[in-house]
C-alpha cells in the first residue's frame, strides 16, 4: 500500500489517500468512505484488502471533514467536487487500468451525485456499498432519483438487514433502471454488512463476498 495526497478543491485544500494494488490487478476502483469514518477505518481497510485478493486494486481516500477532524460532513457541492478530484487523481497512479468508482453508504451517494451531475471521465461503473436510500425510520426513494442520470452500469451491494435501504424500495429502484443497474443482496447483513453470530458467517467472509461479487460484475463491463 502506498499513500499520496490530493487536493480535494481550490477551497478545501488536500487531503489523503492510499492506493492497494495487486499484481495481478484489472481494475481500479476509487473507494469513498462513510459519513462516520474515514478510509482508515476497519471495513475500508479489509474491503482494499480482499478486492486487491480478487484483483481489483483500490483507491481510499478522505473527504475534507475527515481529513481535518471534523465529525460534520461537508456541503454535497463540497463532497461531490472531492469525488471527482479523486476520479482524476486516481487516474494518474492507474495506468492502463480502468476505473470504477463508488464507495460505502454516503461516499456511494456523493460519487453517484456526481456522476449524474456530470460524467466521471474514465468511470465505467458505479459501485455502491450500501446505497442509503434513506434515513432510518423513514422510508423513501427520494435519494434515488438523481440515478437516473447516471450514464455507467451500478452494482447495489446491499445487506438484507439494512435499516438505511428498505429492499422493498430499492428492488423497484433498480428495475427502474433496467440494464444499467445490478443488485446483489448479502443474507444477514446491515448497513454495516455484520452479520449475527448464527449465521454462520464471519464479517470478514461477508467482505470477501463484497469483493468476490464486484470483481465478477466488473469482469462483465
Amino acid at each position: 500500500m502506498s499513500r499520496i495526497r490530493f487536493r480535494a478543491s481550490r477551497s478545501a485544500g488536500e487531503v489523503s489517500a492510499a492506493i492497494t494494488r495487486p499484481d495481478d490487478a484489472r481494475w481500479l476502483v476509487v473507494l469513498a468512505h462513510g459519513a462516520g469514518a474515514g478510509m482508515t477505518h476497519p471495513f475500508m481497510e479489509t474491503l482494499a484488502e480482499r478486492l486487491a485478493a480478487h484483483g481489483v486494486a483500490s483507491f481510499r481516500y478522505q473527504f475534507p471533514y475527515l481529513e481535518r477532524g471534523s465529525k460534520r460532513p461537508d456541503p454535497p457541492p463540497l463532497l461531490e467536487a472531492t469525488v471527482r478530484s479523486a476520479v482524476e487523481a486516481a487516474a494518474g497512479v492507474a495506468g492502463d487500468l480502468p476505473l470504477l468508482a463508488g464507495g460505502k453508504s454516503l461516499g456511494g451517494r456523493m460519487t453517484s451525485r456526481a456522476a449524474a451531475r456530470e460524467p466521471l471521465e474514465g468511470v465505467r461503473g458505479l459501485v455502491f456499498f450500501g446505497f442509503p436510500l434513506h434515513a432510518i425510520g423513514k422510508p423513501g426513494i427520494e435519494r434515488a432519483d438523481h440515478l437516473d442520470d447516471v450514464d455507467v452500469p451500478m452494482l447495489f451491494l446491499q445487506g438484507a438487514r439494512d435499516r438505511l435501504a428498505d429492499l422493498t424500495l430499492l428492488g423497484p429502484v433498480v428495475e427502474r433502471l433496467g440494464a444499467q443497474a445490478t443488485i446483489h443482496v448479502v443474507d444477514a447483513a446491515d448497513h454495516s454488512f455484520h452479520v449475527p453470530a448464527r449465521s454462520g458467517r464471519s464479517d470478514g467472509e461477508v467482505i470477501d463476498e463484497l469483493a468476490a461479487e464486484t470483481a465478477r460484475w466488473a469482469a462483465k463491463l
